[in-house]
């Protein structure tokens, strides 16, 4: 019988150091020219109350004027498995405002981001995975609600 445990025992322990599923696996790897960028969200209780904004871009020298950068974030399905990921084809020049800046104001360094209001679904039990051209850079916000909700009145 103690034999019988002691096997057992090797044979959990053995188990458990074994090297995890990649989760990596399910997702293409880059093309030429791009690269993979990879999200693992924190775990939160309601993650239905939370959204995540994607903001790829570039740090670029700017003047006082608001500038985007161009460009459109597609979401993908990774075959066979059904995961969803996002590709951004292609980085643009985009708009900025003109407006006539103070005498003497510096240039800066600055993150430039592709423009969008899109907000993704929280899921912190997959990794996001988007794939940008290299050189740009992907940063990301975390929206979130709050649980109490307003009820709309007849107008």
């Amino acid at each position: 019988m103690k034999i019988k445990l002691s096997i057992l025992t090797a044979i959990t322990c053995a188990c458990s150091f074994a090297a995890s599923p990649d989760p990596m696996k399910a997702f293409p790897a880059p093309e030429a020219g791009f690269v993979r960028k990879v999200i693992q969200l924190p775990e939160v209780k309601n993650p239905e109350l939370y959204r995540v904004q994607l903001l790829p871009g570039k740090i670029m020298e700017v003047d006082c004027n608001t500038k985007n950068l161009g460009g459109q974030l597609k979401k993908e399905t990774a075959q066979g498995w059904g995961y969803d990921y996002w590709v951004l084809p292609q980085i643009q020049p985009g708009i900025s405002t003109m407006m006539a800046c103070p005498p003497n104001t510096p240039k800066k360094q600055a993150f430039v981001s592709v423009y969008s209001e899109e907000l993704h679904r929280y899921n912190y039990k997959l990794p996001m995975v988007i794939y940008v051209p290299e050189g740009v850079e992907l940063r990301y916000r975390i929206w979130s609600a709050k649980d109490k909700t307003q009820t709309a009145v007849n107008g």
